[in-house]
């Protein structure tokens, strides 16, 4: 008898094994020249496309006054001096896109079956190139409303239902606390833009731009802040909850973070999360059912966040919360009905020299083909060490000795699965599991639109 239940406690381990493969183990490193250094501070970003239509994607890095197309082969497709709109520091002082984020977007703006890469100078000016080559193709100066400096972020979108054949544009105000509420959406034809619709009162985050996501399945993507805009710039039904005395006494607020996921599947659409400084909540918000919850965790300021499938205990995705804390963060972990189901302190959880000022740029990923996910991130405001935890408990699995300016997160390699990927100074590295992937057959997260909008579009809090 004890015979047969060790050989089934052995097999029930063994398929155990099969169906969750180790999450940590081997990797394999390569690394990409640059031709300039990661701007500091913030300043310029990463993101990967297939630049040239080789089927093949390629990383596209900015820096202040300069950007460069690289295959992950090493080889530099192209390099160019350009005016070009990155953070100048906090998006509060400075204005948009705010810190890390690329400043850049990727599509076949002109139907011509190339990609082009769009951006912002600091003029006013839209900047269109040709992917494979960095030449220039055209450019389209939009005047920016008054009370503004200069349009500072800008995103391809599709509106009309034409595909990404439109834009939105984003700026704060000149003055005082900047802030993104200024928004102006054009469609994009022959090199002309035409207006759609414009608004100065959107509900914008606190740090960085829009989002935009088709929340509701119907092919056209909405425009998200802290209020949520139609493919027509309209205000939809639901609202976040007011500065009135009955939520959190009155308390201001402003939003640090936005995520975009399908945290309830059995709610149609996607989930918008907020992570809300002052009241110290956050917030789960439908397109169609408006808020779903809104919550706190002993009002600690939740500040950054990852959305990802950590449990399978619990229907729906997760939600982790690092806290404010300068040093010795305590995460918590949300589940999809907005229940904490776990914390813990992150220096009990992270490697030997590890900076106590915790964990930041937090990315879920897809590194082991398993169904659970685990966290990427970096050391905290420093150029540090990255590395991949599990966010039900902070234990972590793989910890890579770095100097890393930026981290960013995709599936360039091809097999679905997602890399680590970092620049630091004037080289990027980035990491693939070389462990055999479990699901072969799994489809490419590049297929989902809002995985696509999510790597193009992101900065340092809402990566």
């Amino acid at each position: 008898m004890k015979t047969s239940a060790l050989k089934l406690n052995r097999l029930f381990l063994l398929t155990m094994a099969l169906i969750m493969p180790s999450q940590a183990a081997s990797y394999k490193e390569y690394k990409i020249p640059l031709p300039f250094a990661m701007g500091q501070e913030g300043k310029g970003g990463i993101l990967t496309a297939d630049m040239n239509s080789d089927g093949k994607l390629d990383l596209l890095v900015t820096s202040p006054g300069q950007l460069a197309a690289l295959e992950t082969n090493g080889k530099t497709l192209w390099f160019r001096k350009a005016d070009i709109r990155v953070s100048a520091g906090s998006s509060e002082r400075y204005g948009l896109p705010g810190h890390d984020a690329p400043g850049t977007q990727v599509c076949d703006i002109d139907g011509d079956g190339l990609v082009e890469v769009l951006f912002l100078d600091q003029s006013n000016t839209i900047h269109i190139l040709s992917g494979d080559t960095g030449r220039s193709k055209s450019e389209i100066t939009i005047l920016n409303p008054k009370g503004s400096e200069r349009w500072e972020h800008m995103a391809v979108v599709n509106l009309r239902g034409e595909g990404d054949k439109d834009i939105v544009l984003q700026c704060t105000n000149s003055k005082g606390y900047r802030v993104g509420h200024y928004l102006a959406a054009y469609s994009v034809d022959n090199s002309k833009a035409q207006l759609l619709w414009s608004t100065d009162s959107f509900g914008a985050l606190a740090h960085g731009p829009f989002r935009a996501a088709d929340l509701n399945a119907d092919g056209l993507d909405e425009i998200c802040g802290f209020t949520i805009l139609d493919p027509n710039g309209g205000r939809t039904n639901w609202a976040y909850p007011p500065i009135d005395k009955k939520y959190a006494d009155g308390a201001s607020f402003h939003i640090d973070s936005i995520f975009i996921y399908d945290v309830r599947p059995e709610v149609p659409g996607l989930e918008v999360v907020l992570l809300e400084e002052g009241r110290n909540y956050t917030a789960l918000a439908n397109f169609k059912e408006g808020l779903l919850w809104w919550t706190t965790n002993t009002r600690q300021e939740p500040q950054n966040a990852v959305v990802g499938e950590f449990s399978l205990e619990y229907a729906g995705l997760e939600i982790w919360c690092r806290s404010r804390y300068n040093t010795h963060q305590k995460p918590w972990v949300l589940n999809a009905h907005g229940k904490v189901i776990s914390s813990y302190e992150m220096v009990a959880c992270a490697p030997d020299g590890w900076t106590t000022s915790g964990v930041e740029v937090i990315v879920p990923i897809d590194w082991s083909g398993a169904s659970i996910q685990l966290a990427a991130a970096k050391e905290r405001h420093e150029s540090g060490d990255v590395g991949l935890f599990k966010p039900m408990t902070g234990e972590f699995v793989l910890h890579i000795k770095a100097k890393a300016d930026r981290l960013y997160v995709a599936d360039i390699t091809g097999d679905w699965r997602e890399e680590i990927i970092i620049v630091e100074g004037k080289q990027i590295r980035f990491f693939e599991n070389a462990n055999p992937n479990p699901q072969p057959q799994h489809p490419r997260l590049w297929r989902q639109q809002n995985y696509r909008r999510n790597k193009m579009s992101w900065n340092y809090y809402s990566p």
